[in-house]
């Protein structure tokens, strides 16, 4: 049997193993203080140049140097390119790449025919605003391509699909109807050109602009240097909605006029179109005219339908516009 310790060693005992612990408190206390002490902030080494010769301009074989810009706020990146009807044609003709959007997404032509007569559909200006122009240039393409006995022997079609790719990734809203820029690609052609433009009576529920200048747009660009190019007698530029037929030209111009006429007569879209006021500038239709064809804006019903079946009657005017 153990024999019991006296009451001053257990005094003893009791203060020594206090005073271990608080040393050992103490410790760990100075490691902890040591190691999130703040760290002396040393001065950067100067780095020491050569400048033994002149420095060669000649950049390395495979790199580029660009100037930096200032991200656009409109701009949308091409990863996020999502569109909800993407076209692809499996068998037909491969479109002409016309040129690059400001985000670099192409500009597609479809061609059919070998005709000396060439005329044009263009698309989507207004980009997902008014998506089912684009919907209905694709239906037009997909249709002619399995009926090519369509497009009379001396004839030539061009299909635009869609003139704002990056309005068109952005939005099917009011969001995407002008491009990458903020412009309004039918404000920005040469012809008519205006900075500024009265607002009453025209489209106004965001903020547009016509450009820095007429053709500052490498959409609008694209398309004037493909027309200027080629001998388009006639054009029809899709927009919607409900408005009517516009003519190009200003004043109207006469061959456009009659074109305006026959594509009303057989769509039911109003001619003379409804005038809400708004006066016109910088139009794909104007800059259409000024290098020789007949051309007009041309309103579907809705923001919504295609209108396939009065729109296939229309190319078949355009197709056969003498």
């Amino acid at each position: 049997m153990k024999g019991r310790r006296s009451g001053k060693a257990t005094w003893l005992v009791t203060a020594i193993w206090g005073l271990n612990a608080v040393g050992l408190v103490g410790v760990l206390a100075g490691v902890m203080l040591f190691q999130n002490r703040p760290k002396p902030v040393s001065k950067p080494e100067m780095l020491e140049l050569a400048i033994q010769g002149t420095p060669s301009l000649t950049p390395l074989p495979g790199i580029h140097y660009l100037p930096s810009v200032t991200p656009n706020p409109f701009t949308t990146p091409i990863e996020t390119y999502n569109t909800p009807t993407p076209f692809v044609l499996p068998q037909g003709p491969r479109p002409i790449i016309i040129g690059y959007s400001v985000s670099g997404r192409p500009l597609e032509v479809y061609r059919f025919g070998q005709g000396e007569r060439q005329v044009m559909i263009a698309a989507g200006i207004h980009g997902g605003y008014e998506w089912n122009t684009i919907a209905l240039a694709d239906e037009l393409i997909i249709y002619v391509n399995e009926h090519p006995d369509i497009i009379p022997s001396d004839a030539t079609l061009f299909i635009l699909r869609n003139i704002n790719p990056d309005g068109d990734a952005r939005a099917h809203s009011i969001d995407g109807r002008v491009n990458d820029h903020g412009v309004d690609l039918n404000r920005n052609f040469s012809e008519n050109w205006q900075a500024e433009w009265d607002r009453d009576g025209c489209w106004d529920y965001a903020p547009t602009t016509g450009g820095s200048g007429p053709g500052s747009e490498p959409e609008t660009r694209a398309v004037m240097n493909f027309l200027s190019s080629r001998h388009v007698r006639a054009l029809i530029s899709y927009h919607s909605a409900a408005l009517g037929v516009f003519p190009g030209g200003e004043p109207w111009e006469a061959d456009s006029i009659d074109l305006a006429k026959a594509l009303s007569k057989v769509t039911r879209y109003p001619y003379p179109p409804i005038d809400t006021g708004c006066y016109y500038t910088g139009t794909l239709a104007d800059y259409a005219v000024s290098v020789g064809a007949a051309a007009v804006d041309m309103e579907l019903r809705n923001h919504r339908d295609t209108d396939f079946p009065q729109n296939l009657k229309a190319l078949k005017i355009l197709l056969n516009w003498k």
